[in-house]
This record gives structure tokens, sequence and C-alpha cells, in this order.
């Protein structure tokens, strides 16, 4: 048996900039072993696992770092959505449904080949810094720290200051939480955005995630804050950055980004089955 494969850069209008997600097309419900072990053979900070829904439009939806399962992901479910209208899977022009293990996610297509996701806000709440966070980040004193329902969130001084961690990856597996959010408003040079953010997650096996639309899931919230803003664009300064339009709109938010087909395969396990 053999299923449609596809490697998407996400987030990003070109080819090998944004974060890379692979895409993996069933017929049915499969294995969480199985679909685990594919997305440690595929090596990217999540692989999507997609399956008709019980109508049209509609779709399960599945996400797995190269450890562990998750909760939430938007840089594949975008990559998801991309997958099926470019490839002609799914009617053009028309919303899509997911449904995770995140709670009922929706895509639709914007203006220029946006791609706009409605995930749920995860706004972080001001809390003290548990030992260890703020020196494993090694950025020297934080503006604000919070936590939301999935990770940290840490603002730090300036925008330099977010671009020049080095931060002790295998102390912030330990704090607890699915990550650390790391961000600061946008330096006056920056131009075409207003914050950037770097986002680590070692205790699900990502050092640094490329561009984590789930993220912004958090940040978006937290700026439109302090900003006074409705509508924002996030820089994610990872080595390969990635632009993430954000609208925070009450207890959801919409994300807006862009995505390039970079492969096209099929899966083929050997004597063995999915489910």
């Amino acid at each position: 048996m053999s299923w449609p494969l596809y490697q998407v850069d996400a987030f990003t209008d070109e080819p090998f900039a944004g974060n890379p997600a692979a895409v993996c097309l069933l017929d049915a419900d499969a294995d969480p072993g199985w679909m685990r072990r594919v997305a440690a053979e595929m090596n990217l900070s999540e692989t999507a696992f997609l399956r008709p829904g019980g109508e049209a439009g509609r779709y399960g939806l599945r996400w797995f770092t190269p450890t562990v399962e998750v909760e939430l992901c938007g840089h594949a479910t975008l990559a998801s959505a991309h997958v099926l209208w470019s490839e002609g899977l799914a009617p053009p022009g028309r919303p899509l449904r997911f449904d995770s293990a995140g709670g009922p996610l929706a895509a639709r297509p914007g203006d220029g080949g946006a791609i706009w996701l409605d995930f749920p806000a995860t706004p972080a709440a001001p809390v003290d810094p548990p030992g260890g966070l703020l020196a494993a980040l090694g950025g020297g004193p934080a503006r604000w720290v919070g936590l939301g329902r999935l990770d940290w969130l840490v603002e730090l001084e300036d925008e330099a200051a977010v671009r020049g961690l080095t931060p002790d990856v295998g102390r912030l597996a330990g704090l607890g939480s699915r990550g650390v959010i790391v961000t600061a408003a946008a330096s006056e040079a920056s131009g075409g955005y207003d914050f950037v953010s770097r986002y680590f997650a070692p205790g699900v096996g990502i050092d640094e995630d490329p561009v984590t639309g789930a993220a912004h899931c958090a940040l978006g919230p937290f700026w439109a804050g302090r900003l006074g803003r409705g509508e924002l664009t996030g820089f994610q300064a990872s080595a390969r950055g990635g632009l993430v339009q954000v609208r925070p709109a009450g207890d959801r938010v919409l994300l807006g980004g862009r995505a390039v087909t970079v492969l096209r395969g099929r899966l083929v396990t050997a004597g063995s089955r999915p489910a």
C-alpha cells in the first residue's frame, strides 16, 4: 500500500523558507504508533495526517513531531489546506473544516494566494517566571512573563535581544509546558511587521521551530493588547524566517500566510499497514 505525501513550506511564498511540513493523505483512521514512526522518518517539526470526514470539505487532522503527537499546529494545517486546494482535492474557493485534538479548525482562501486559518486563541496570563526559565534563555531580564494553555510567553526588551538568543534548550525542556515563545516589538527599522518572535520546544522534539502558527494564537492577543490594533504581522526570526498575519477575534485568532509545495511523492511502507 502507499499514500500520497507532500512537503510544503508554510508561512512563506518562496521555497526553502518558512516552516516545512509533511502532509500525508489517508483514506481512513490510522494507528497512532504508525503515524509517529512516519513523522520520525520525515524528521520535520510536524507531519500532518489528513483523512476525509463525513461530508464534503471536512477532514480529520492530526499532527506529530518526530517524537510526540501535538494538540495544535498552525503551519502543518496551512500546509494541509494548501495541498487540498493546489492539488485539486477540494473545490477551489470553498472553506475547509478540520476536526482536531485542538478543537474545530477552519481554513479559507484569501487575497493574493494567502490562506486564513481560524484557530482558538490561547492568551497567556502574567505569572512569576519559574526558576531557571530566564537563565535557560540566556537573554537577560524580561519585560513580561506569562503562561498560556500551551506555552510560556516571554517579552524581551527589543528585537535585537530576541534575535540574539542562544538558549540552553536542554534546560528549557524541563519547564513543564509544550514550549517557550520569546517576543519583542519590531524595531523601527524592521519594516513590514509589528513584532518578532522565536519558539523553542525541545520537550516535544523541536529545539527551535522555524515558524509557529500556534504560537501566534498567544502572540496575537498579546500584541493586539499592547499595540491597540486589530490586525498585525509577526515575523518569526528563525534561520529560515517567516511572516504570519494575525487578526484576534475574541476567543479565536485568524492566522494568515502563504505556502509552497516543494515535494510530491508517495509513502510506501513495505508489508506494513497504518491500521
